[in-house]
């Protein structure tokens, strides 16, 4: 892969973190919250109604991860504006470590809170958000843009 489709790539995990955003932020409203629970209903397999966002608590988790993922697609799409450029490879690894902590320690939290079914989505997700940034590009040339 060339460090330039590395740079667009970082684009499309910026946009798969970031969407996950508002749907986790609507659940922290109480009239809102369809969206975030049937999100948590289907990584939670199976589809069961088991989510309900009525405690406060959960609502408030929600609005935590809401505004995380959010601050987290935004980083994602700064570096491939900002810095790539700078740092093509310190760029790269930053992502895939990212990505790797969060797998580890949500899958880890997933299965210890009965939700083992979420590491199935969770290596999905992984395996399409590290892609083609899995291995260093094979030229040094960046097209600004």
């Amino acid at each position: 892969m060339s460090q330039r489709f590395h740079k667009f790539w970082l684009k499309i995990v910026a946009v798969i973190v970031g969407c996950f955003a508002p749907i986790f932020f609507l659940g922290a409203i109480e009239a809102t919250t369809g969206p975030a629970r049937i999100t948590l209903d289907l990584l939670g397999w199976p589809l069961d109604g088991s989510a309900t966002f009525t405690a406060p608590d959960t609502r408030f988790l929600s609005a935590l991860a809401g505004g995380f993922l959010l601050g987290w697609g935004v980083m994602i799409w700064n570096l491939s504006e900002l810095v790539y450029d700078h740092a093509p490879e310190a760029v790269r690894k930053s992502v895939i470590y990212g990505l790797l902590a969060w797998f580890v320690l949500d899958s880890a939290g997933s299965a210890a809170s009965g939700n083992a079914s979420n590491v199935l989505f969770n290596t999905i997700i992984l395996l399409v958000g590290a892609g083609p940034l899995w291995r260093p590009a094979q030229d040094r040339t960046v097209l600004a843009g």
